[in-house]
């Protein structure tokens, strides 16, 4: 078994990271109209995600 030594190592981390990257893909397509509206909230929201587990409180 791999030894953690950061957060990198943990499988939930590394999940989130891989979600991160298809919402960007798929927020991609919505319309520019949207750009500083929902989809920065979304993205926003997914990089809280890994960012949490990175440096919880």
């Amino acid at each position: 078994m791999k030894k953690i030594r950061t957060h990198q190592d943990l499988f939930v981390w590394q999940e989130s990271i891989d979600f991160v990257t298809d919402i960007y893909k798929e927020t991609k397509h919505f319309p520019k109209t949207e750009i500083y509206g929902l989809t920065n909230q979304i993205r926003r929201a997914a990089v809280s995600v890994p960012s949490n587990i990175a440096c919880p409180v």
